[in-house]
């Protein structure tokens, strides 16, 4: 029977939250002490304990650092933090080959080192493309800040210890309002949370304050396999892990159920949304997918078909989850020439997935791994990273992607390949 970790993130998600919420679950925090402290940075002391949220009992993940004095700072961020968490003591911010040279060094097992590093790779890539800098010249503020570092690692030690063979994430609340970052005042969610969210379902609740960080969006959408509402599953293990400011009406909490999926279909369910259209300019049908992917549609598709009256047309497919239905509808309603929809709600199962950072001659090459029952079935490089590399050395595609699947063959054990 596989075993299921689902992400409840309806006060949205940290990476110190996520620590707090598998400390609650059971994470013994001496192992993720000693984990940690593999990483040899200096004057660093981990902490949990028990706080009230709304009246929900949840542990608090703190990182105490002791500075050149010998005074003890807390970082811990409010739900989550408002502004870079390490700035005002003034210590330097690590490269990238730094902190990989860390991970090298660290108590991590082999699959956890990788998985570390491309949670890493990723999150500079995206702070890379947002600034328009290369990867290499990119000033990691977030990423090689000490709580960061703390934060990845920490949860790649801490998800192996869940040993969850499928995980799932609810739609996630984003907050709302403005927050500071090291370059400017930007909306909610900020454009790195955007980046690294994807096409993961999203909303904004009452509360106006940031509530997914980037290294919470980090965490999420690298090992959710899929979002929506808890899974079919007996839950043998529940955490809270809390945010440092206490709401009064909603908890301040991320909740983590671990347990077994149940003999009912494995997967998630969705609503498949349905209608023909013959009567459209066909420059539209663009501008609608593109609608619909940005309401929280999953899959959009068309197909050629042929109507009443021998008239040809089109059938739209939107599938999406079942709390999104309404914002479909009112996209198709208000987007498409259509006067009526069908809809019907579906099981579907999806092989779980990851994505790994792998070293090619030429640069990294991102994979999308893909799992049933824990082994291998599907590996499949980036295109878009196959296609960067391949302007960037005066190289075909076919020959970039040939070079990333030689190197990941090189590199199967270490990416679960005999699993």
């Amino acid at each position: 029977m596989s075993k299921v970790l689902y992400f409840d993130c309806f006060s949205g998600i940290s990476g110190d939250m996520a620590l707090g919420a598998l400390l609650d679950a059971g994470l013994p925090l001496d192992e993720l002490t000693r984990a940690l402290g593999s990483l040899a940075l200096p004057g660093i002391h981990i902490h949990a304990h028990k706080v009230l949220r709304a009246g929900v009992s949840a542990t608090q993940f703190i990182v105490h650092e002791h500075d050149h004095a010998g005074a003890e700072h807390d970082h811990e961020h409010p739900a989550p933090h408002p502004a870079p968490r390490t700035q005002h003591h003034h210590r330097p911010h690590r490269s990238l080959p730094e902190i990989f040279s860390l991970i090298d060094k660290s108590a991590l097992s082999l699959a956890g080192r990788d998985r570390a590093k491309a949670l890493f790779q990723r999150l500079a890539e995206v702070e890379a493309a947002i600034h328009q800098m290369p990867v290499e010249k990119v000033h990691l503020h977030e990423v090689g800040a000490l709580d960061s570092i703390i934060d990845i690692v920490g949860i790649v030690f801490a998800m192996e210890w869940a040993a969850a063979d499928h995980v799932v994430c609810s739609p996630l609340n984003v907050g709302g309002g403005m927050v500071h970052s090291a370059h400017g005042i930007f909306p909610v969610p900020a454009p790195a949370t955007v980046k690294l969210l994807g096409d993961a379902p999203v909303y904004s609740g009452t509360v106006q304050r940031e509530l997914v960080t980037p290294t919470g969006a980090l965490i999420v959408s690298s090992y959710a396999s899929s979002f929506g509402s808890i899974p079919p599953m007996s839950i043998d293990r529940v955490g809270y892990g809390a945010g440092s400011r206490d709401d009064t009406t909603t908890p301040n909490v991320l909740r983590v159920l671990i347990g077994r999926a149940t003999d009912t279909p494995h997967g998630d369910r969705v609503t498949v949304v349905e209608c023909e259209i013959d009567d459209m300019n066909p420059q539209i049908f663009g501008v609608v997918m593109d609608q619909l992917y940005a309401a929280g549609a999953l899959e959009v598709f068309y197909v050629p078909v042929q109507m009443k009256k021998n008239r040809p047309g089109t059938l739209l497919t939107v599938i999406v989850p079942p709390e999104r239905r309404s914002s479909i509808a009112d996209v198709i309603f208000r987007e498409t020439t259509t006067i009526g929809l069908r809809y019907s709600a579906v099981d579907r199962e999806c092989l779980d997935r990851e994505i790994v950072a792998v070293e090619t001659p030429i640069g990294v090459v991102r994979f999308k791994i893909a799992r049933r029952d824990g082994r291998v079935v599907n590996a499949v490089p980036e295109f878009e990273d196959c296609a960067r590399l391949a302007s960037a050395n005066n190289l075909s595609v076919k020959e970039v992607q040939a070079l990333a699947v030689q190197a990941y063959g090189g590199n199967q054990q270490a990416y679960g390949r005999n699993q």
